[in-house]
């Protein structure tokens, strides 16, 4: 894939936005960005329309007036006779660098976002203001108005589609789904917990087919969200409102209003992540504390990369842990600022493991409980997947926020169409739900190439398959790597099977599906694919490769893999 190409244009009247711009330049060929620094006045305007990702950087001179190196490409951008389509195919970003001191603080640059919007641009995130009176330079996009005494009316909550509901749950209303069951499906002995996970879906007005994905929103552990407000030296119930300090800015969507310290915390800010760069860069700024301080600068600079990534990136060392190992600074972060240095979490997404035409109501997922060890004594656990574990309905009920989309695959509606399908571990979720709506509508040519350890520890619905089999609706191939002294795994069965693989590909039409871990599965798949072209259907080398991208394209062929 070539490599995406950012374009970054100032409008500088002292120098800060050109520093700034470069700045912004070297960041993106770091993170293997192709990237162009130009004032706005020596770039051609006219091949504005052309370019799919601008970032603009311009101060405000005077009262409200453009620097002198963009006014030519400002009475061009305010031409009249300028389409209301022109930008369409353009990202775009806004930085501004003012001074709140003067009357029109950051004119220039609230202008040109509003006029890139008028000509069609779309803006990547609402207009950056940055303030020269700012101890930071830059403000919290917050502030939290903290409540002397607790609401007489309303109650605090995440915002939810509710049962019986006309709005389909999305990430600003999701449902809230009671957990039917939670059981681990790998052996005892097994070294990974695998949950088998059932939600009530009923009232929700959630439907959806194989290949589709469930998005799940997790939340911090009571634990780590009480360490977080004792660092921060935070009460928990405390309630605030917040605040936005410009008025093109929206509070986060999934916040109430008003909101606790402990909800802020628990639903929205990511402190088992692990930090960025800009996380240091931002700490250091907060920081009051001289050595602390030193260091998060030491952390956040270019020479100090080196040793953050043997601090933080290689541990994986975690937002909380980092606040931890820097008390001083810690207990003094202004709380305006969490929201700027924190993200929010993230939603994870999983796909279905089964099918409406089988379970009416019901929606199943297969999770793999994420856990390694690194060289810090806690173990690295996953946020999602270990908050899923945790959760045990048989102790009262439990409702997990989740909304459904569309996948990556789209199996066919012809009946008579065969699937060959290769999920080993966890990949095999989509495919059970595949089997099981094929299987519902009188469709067998169902060919099922699973992969797992032992035959006895993580062979995920080996009864389901079984009885599938004797009714034949399916044909299972099963690889269990460690159960012989060479490791065999679904590549090895794909070419043991490579006649009747390439008999389903080329006479009857079939549609070959993959899901699974991306590391190097994929490439092991495709190679013995190519190899099976070659061996079976006689093609040379470049015919094979022109064979599989032929399926590829007409979406013959379709992967669902993830790091």
């Amino acid at each position: 894939m070539p490599s995406p190409q950012l374009l970054v244009l100032f409008g500088s009247q002292t120098g800060t936005a050109q520093d700034v711009s470069e700045r912004l330049g070297r960041e993106a060929q770091r993170r293997r960005l192709g990237c162009r620094v130009q004032a706005l006045d020596s770039y051609p305007v006219v091949n504005l329309i052309n370019e799919p990702l601008v970032i603009f950087v311009c101060a405000t001179a005077g009262q409200g007036d453009p620097p002198d190196n963009m006014k030519n490409f400002w009475r061009f951008i305010f031409r009249k006779n300028l389409p209301s389509t022109a930008l369409c195919q353009m990202d775009f970003a806004v930085l501004g660098l003012g001074d709140s001191s003067y009357a029109k603080f950051n004119f220039v640059a609230k202008k040109l976002h509003r006029r890139l919007l008028q000509l069609g641009g779309s803006a990547l995130l609402p207009v950056c203001l940055g303030d020269d009176q700012h101890e930071l330079g830059l403000p919290s996009k917050f502030t939290l108005l903290f409540l002397q005494e607790a609401p007489s009316t309303g109650s605090e909550g995440q915002r939810v589609a509710h049962p019986g509901s006309q709005e389909s749950p999305s990430e600003s209303k999701p449902f809230l789904a009671p957990v039917i069951s939670n059981q681990r499906v790998t052996g005892p002995s097994h070294f990974q917990d695998v949950r088998l996970i059932e939600f009530d879906v009923s009232g929700s007005g959630i439907s959806f087919a194989a290949g589709d994905v469930v998005l799940i929103q997790p939340s911090n552990s009571a634990a780590h969200v009480q360490q977080f407000c004792q660092v921060l030296g935070l009460d928990p119930d405390q309630l605030f409102t917040l605040q936005p300090r410009e008025p093109d800015v929206s509070s986060p969507t999934r916040l109430p209003q008003p909101c606790s310290m402990r909800h802020l915390v628990s639903y929205h800010l990511d402190i088992a992540s692990v930090p960025r760069r800009s996380f240091f860069e931002l700490l250091a700024c907060l920081s009051l504390h001289e050595l602390e301080r030193e260091k998060l600068l030491e952390f956040s600079s270019a020479q100090g990369q080196e040793e953050l990534f043997e601090y933080c990136n290689r541990p994986r060392r975690t937002i909380l842990e980092v606040l931890c190992d820097f008390p001083h600074t810690a207990a003094t972060i202004p709380p305006d600022y969490l929201l700027d240095l924190i993200p929010a979490i993230r939603p994870r997404a999983f796909s279905i493991a089964s099918s409406l035409l089988t379970h009416p109501s019901r929606l199943q997922i297969l999770v793999a409980v994420v856990q390694f060890q690194t060289r810090l004594k806690e173990p690295r656990r996953g946020l999602c997947s270990s908050w899923l574990a945790s959760l045990d309905p048989g102790q009262g009920p439990v409702r997990v926020p989740l909304w459904v989309r569309p996948g990556s695959l789209a199996f066919p509606e012809t009946p008579d169409t065969p699937v060959i399908m290769v999920g080993p571990g966890t990949g095999v979720a989509p495919f059970r739900a595949a089997i099981q709506e094929r299987v519902a509508q009188g469709q067998t040519g169902n060919f099922l190439f699973f992969g797992c350890r032992w035959r006895d520890q993580d062979f995920y619905w080996e009864a389901e398959w079984q009885e599938l089999e004797k009714r034949d609706c399916l044909t299972l191939v099963p690889a269990f790597s460690r159960e012989q002294e060479q490791k065999v795994y679904v590549q090895h069965r794909l070419r043991e099977l490579g006649s009747l693989v390439w008999e389903l590909l080329d006479r009857q039409g079939a549609y070959f599906y993959l899901a699974g871990n991306a590391k190097s599965m994929p490439a092991d798949v495709s190679e013995a694919l190519m190899s099976i072209f070659q061996e079976e259907g006689g093609l040379c080398s470049p015919d094979a490769a022109a064979y599989l991208a032929r399926l590829q394209r007409t979406r013959r062929f379709q992967t669902e893999t993830w790091a």
